[in-house]
C-alpha cells in the first residue's frame, strides 16, 4: 500500500521552526522541528527517535537514532524535483516527489 500512495509534501517556515506535512489519502503525518536541534519524533511507523535536522550543501539532511539503529534521509531539489534519499546501513531507498500543476 505505501509503495503505491503519492503523498503531498508542504514545507513552510515560520519564526525559525520548519514544518514538514506529508499529506495522503491514507495518512498525514507532520513534524516540526529547528535545524541543529535535537528532538524526539514518533515517526510514520511509530517509531519513537532521536531526530537531527541540519541544512548541508543544498540539502536538508535528517539524521534518526532508536534503538541502537541509524538512518539519515537527504531531501534536496533537482531539476525542479524534491529527491528523497533514505540511507540505513548498506541500504539506499530514493522517491522523487514531482509539483502538482
Amino acid at each position: 500500500m505505501g509503495n503505491v500512495v503519492k503523498p503531498n509534501i508542504v514545507l513552510s517556515m515560520s519564526d525559525g521552526v520548519i514544518t514538514m506535512k506529508a499529506q495522503s489519502t491514507f495518512k498525514t503525518s507532520e513534524i516540526s522541528f529547528k535545524l541543529n536541534e535535537e528532538f524526539d519524533e514518533t515517526t510514520a511507523d511509530d517509531r519513537k527517535t532521536k531526530t537531527t535536522f541540519t541544512f548541508e550543501n543544498g540539502k536538508l539532511i535528517q539524521k534518526q537514532t532508536w534503538d541502537g539503529k541509524n538512518t539519515v534521509l537527504e531531501r534536496e531539489i533537482q531539476d525542479g524535483k524534491l529527491v528523497a534519499k533514505c540511507t540505513m546501513d548498506d541500504i539506499v531507498a530514493v522517491r522523487t516527489y514531482e509539483k502538482e500543476a
